[in-house]
């Protein structure tokens, strides 16, 4: 089989995450990928910031959780790193650039034998003011959006992908 296409057959999201830390290199060939994805007209206004210190994971996770009335399970499932992708709000294709990002880094991090996950909740509380100013403090531009986070880290178990819905495709010849 096409390694590409066992890559992405056999990757799924990772909810839970061992403590063990990932190394630089793997981080920053997996960041590499993100920014090899493809950007609509090649704009690449976006930001990949990266988190590595459960401190500032877990209390960026606290905002986002306080700003959405989470309780306090919500943790981003503890990775050991999390990539926070941002756009220029002014760049009308930097959601789907990010998902795009967003996807490379998935399938990079699965080749390295890192789980993954893709985060949202900050895309819908990253004005609010205790969220905006850690995003700020992490140096995220003001005009920025976020549009989704990766969560990554070592997989605390096994990891089965999940059947997929192969009626979606519709062939129109």
């Amino acid at each position: 089989m096409n390694k590409v296409y066992e890559n992405i057959l056999t990757r799924a999201s990772v909810r839970s995450f061992t403590d063990k830390a990932i190394e630089r290199s793997d981080l920053e060939l997996i960041l590499d990928a993100g920014v090899h994805a493809p950007s609509g007209m090649n704009k690449q206004t976006w930001r990949f910031t990266v988190l590595s210190s459960q401190d500032k994971i877990q209390g960026f996770a606290k905002a986002v959780r306080e700003a959405l009335g989470r309780d306090e399970s919500y943790n981003f499932y503890k990775p050991a790193a999390l990539v926070i992708m941002s756009n220029d709000r002014d760049n009308h294709l930097g959601e789907v650039d990010c998902a795009c990002a967003l996807e490379n880094m998935f399938l990079m991090a699965h080749e390295l034998g890192i789980g993954s996950c893709w985060i949202n909740q900050a895309n819908v509380c990253c004005d609010d003011e205790a969220v905006r100013s850690m995003l700020t403090s992490f140096g995220v531009p003001v005009n920025h959006r976020v549009y989704g986070m990766a969560a990554l880290g070592y997989a605390a178990g096994e990891v089965v992908p999940k059947e997929k819905n192969k009626a979606a495709i519709c062939f129109v010849d």
